[in-house]
């Protein structure tokens, strides 16, 4: 009889362990379903849906309690520093000041370390007065502004050849000749005033020179050279460069040599002040981790492919 008890607990110890196996392989199943994050308004012909199953697998953007993920939904300045948060792990190179708060970021606020965190990075940056305008959409040149800069993409891309810097060395001493002008007879410097007049109206084009890799000492003309690249790819590239700001032509170039930008319906129209969407951003995202060779690139014969945007060999030759 004690046998036989044994024998029918080791039964159903057996059974127990089966059971307990089975619904843990179900668990684990389902969680891996669940990384892969198949959401019900993302189907397999969406032309973003190889980018956002790719982050959503590594829990880099979520979806919603209702299973959806809405792809074409805007993008707040919130969410794109949490996406960020989650996608990069930068090296600070600015810190908060003490005590420092966005004047529109409440106390407790969900998104105030990712917030902080997207500045420190170098990624995104506040509005004059101490702003930070959480609920902004974010636009696509905006977007890829803040990628380009928090990896630091635009350092390679002007190109500073050595004829610019013997330009640099050689038209030095022409302020010191300017100077010396002033101690001149006052009749001398009245006889002189048609040729000085041309070089105080070429000074006010190097004091607006958009951001660039343009030290104050570059001169108006060596400003256009180290441009010059970055405005290639630009006009090159995109039908609608015209209607991108002037302050981020570097680095919207920067991430287009490293294929970080994408483009649907058509990869040559970047429409750069339309709000990004989800799905736009989970592409941009993408590809920029791609390019930092954190995740593998979409396969050659994936449909999102002909979106990745990639300059022409032509303007990599103009450089």
């Amino acid at each position: 009889m004690a046998r036989l008890i044994q024998l029918a607990s080791a039964g159903v110890s057996l059974l127990t362990l089966n059971l307990t196996v089975l619904a843990v392989g179900a668990l684990e199943s389902y969680a891996q379903s669940s990384s892969v994050s198949t959401f019900r308004d993302v189907k397999s012909n969406y032309w973003a849906q190889p980018f956002i199953r790719g982050l959503a697998a590594r829990n880099i953007v979520t979806g919603y309690p209702d299973g959806t993920f809405r792809p074409e939904q805007p993008v707040d300045r919130d969410e794109f520093a949490a996406i960020i948060r989650k996608a990069f792990d930068q090296p600070p190179i600015r810190q908060v000041k003490s005590g420092a708060v966005y004047k529109d970021i409440p106390a407790g606020y969900w998104a105030t370390r990712p917030i902080e965190s997207a500045y420190q990075q170098g990624f995104m940056a506040g509005y004059p007065g101490g702003y930070f305008r959480p609920n902004q959409p974010v636009s696509k040149v905006e977007a890829i502004v803040a990628l380009s800069r928090g990896l630091d993409l635009t350092t390679g891309t002007p190109a500073v050849t050595v004829p610019i810097t013997q330009r640099t060395v050689a038209q030095q001493p022409k302020p010191k000749a300017a100077k010396r002008r002033i101690f001149l007879p006052l009749g001398m410097t009245s006889l002189m005033q048609p040729l000085l007049i041309p070089k105080a109206q070429a000074a006010p084009p190097t004091a607006v020179t958009p951001p660039t890799a343009v030290t104050p000492s570059t001169t108006d003309k060596q400003a256009v050279n180290l441009n010059r690249p970055a405005s290639f790819i630009i006009t090159n590239t995109y039908a609608d460069a015209n209607k991108i700001p002037q302050y981020a032509v570097g680095d919207v170039a920067a991430a287009t040599k490293t294929n970080i930008v994408v483009n649907y319906p058509n990869s040559k129209v970047l429409n750069p002040r339309k709000s990004a969407s989800r799905g736009e951003i989970a592409a941009l995202i993408y590809q920029t981790l791609v390019a930092q060779g954190k995740i593998e690139p979409l396969a050659d014969n994936s449909p999102a492919n002909q979106y990745v945007v990639r300059a022409a060999s032509s303007n990599q030759n103009a450089q």
